[in-house]
């Protein structure tokens, strides 16, 4: 069997880790989804927020919180607003429906923290720290910067100009 890409891989396990947090939200008696995690939790931090403030305090990025909120309202779950003071900002806020969420996806959180804990605990290098490592890696140097390098150093190599088609 051929190694799994990593985008193989990461794919895989976002379905396992999701797939178990929409089936927990669904026993809770919730009708969210993880994706919405990240805003909610920034929006039970501090309201109201602009979708680049919830963007940076959840760690995603302004593309994901933007169709997040976007999915959040037309789900009835926030309240989008023009900002008093820039009329193209957009206010984030909880509606009454996404608010009376808040006490069971806490619950729910907690839970799926100790579980994410005792999975760290069963590997070698535990997950929530290789993941930040990872991110702050692509940080410094993005994804498609280290893909273009490699293709150079390919382009490079005499071996590849051998085996060209």
């Amino acid at each position: 069997m051929n190694k799994q890409g990593l985008g193989t891989q990461l794919s895989h396990l976002l379905e396992l880790l999701d797939g178990a947090v929409q089936d927990a939200y669904v026993k809770a008696g919730l009708a969210t989804r993880p994706r919405f995690t990240p805003v909610f939790r920034a929006l039970a931090v501090r309201q109201p927020l602009t979708i680049g403030e919830i963007a940076e305090l959840a760690g995603i990025t302004q593309p994901a919180a933007t169709q997040a909120v976007g999915m959040m309202v037309a789900e009835g779950l926030v309240t989008s607003t023009v900002g008093a003071n820039d009329g193209r900002q957009r206010l984030v806020r909880l509606s009454r429906k996404g608010a009376n969420l808040l006490p069971k996806l806490q619950q729910c959180w907690a839970a799926t923290t100790l579980a994410a804990d005792g999975l760290d605990a069963e590997l070698r290098h535990p997950l929530s720290e290789v993941l930040r490592e990872a991110i702050e890696a692509l940080q410094r140097k993005p994804f498609a910067e280290r893909i273009a390098e490699a293709r150079e150093r390919l382009a490079e190599s005499p071996r590849s100009r051998r085996s060209s088609p």
